[in-house]
């Protein structure tokens, strides 16, 4: 689906966030470029300890709450496709404690955007039903969690 990119993601540091630094400007499937967007930011955290990086993933995600509800509040749009830094928060929470490679790498974008696309039970509902930032954040964070379950059950099968 072809999006519009409202003019303030370029003037707007906030709404610029929100749609990963511009990655969700792109015209189509922003979702996924936002989820490649995470890619990096994972690449650069995914050596910390596992607390920092579980203080780190907690942080983005309650700075996008409110990266979201303001943009959307500002663009009058409950929830643009633009706005992509749920995607990234979703995908960090995926990857919590993935073993490293390529391999973990790929599986974990695989089954967060399978996760993301899908919106499972109860997900679909919620996003319905919540509003604001809490609500464009919840399905990326339970796509998330879906897709670090299924990860570490493969990791767990793999030993």
């Amino acid at each position: 689906m072809k999006s519009t990119t409202p003019p303030s993601v370029w003037s707007n540091l906030t709404h610029f966030f929100a749609f990963g630094c511009g990655v969700g400007a792109l015209p189509y499937a922003p979702g996924t470029f936002g989820t490649l967007l995470a890619v990096p930011v994972y690449l650069l955290v995914q050596p910390l300890p596992l607390w920092l990086y579980i203080a780190h993933t907690l942080f983005l995600l309650v700075l996008g709450v409110w990266l979201c509800h303001v943009t959307a509040r500002d663009l009058g749009v409950e929830d643009h496709p633009g706005i992509v830094w749920d995607e990234i928060v979703g995908f960090l929470i995926t990857m919590t404690a993935a073993p490293p490679g390529w391999m973990w790498l790929v599986l974990g974008f695989a089954l967060f955007r399978f996760f993301d696309i899908w919106k499972p039970w109860p997900l679909d509902y919620l996003e319905r039903r919540m509003k604001g930032g809490v609500g464009i954040m919840i399905d990326d964070v339970g796509a998330g969690l879906y897709a670090l379950l299924v990860l570490q059950l493969l990791v767990w099968l793999q030993k």
